[in-house]
């Protein structure tokens, strides 16, 4: 397993790209900008080096969208004071629930 390193790199910079781009769209600017696009541009890189070690598409795809979803909302109530409703806690359950599946043999 051998590609959870590049996938776990990944999801460090899509959310540090995650939270660029979030300050970005409150203050604005041309540095933060390029920040972000410049962290979104290193997670995609080790992407292929997750894809490479063999992540699998399916399985690494599911497993990046899931848990950069989930910890974009623990960012997001944590550090904005974003809110999330009782449906969407419920799909939290579901994401955690769903990697506890991609993980069983």
């Amino acid at each position: 397993m051998k590609w959870l390193l590049p996938l776990g790199i990944l999801i460090f910079f899509e959310l540090v790209a995650d939270i660029v781009a979030k300050k970005w769209s409150l203050v604005g600017g041309s540095l933060l900008a390029a920040g972000a696009l410049a962290a979104y541009l290193a997670a995609n890189t080790f992407w292929l080096f997750a894809l490479h070690n063999g992540s699998g598409l399916g399985r690494g795809a599911v497993i990046f969208s899931v848990v950069s979803a989930l910890l974009a909302v623990l960012i997001g109530v944590g550090m904005y004071n974003e809110t999330v409703t009782r449906t969407q806690l419920i799909g939290f359950v579901f994401g955690v629930a769903s990697l506890v599946l991609i993980f069983w043999e």
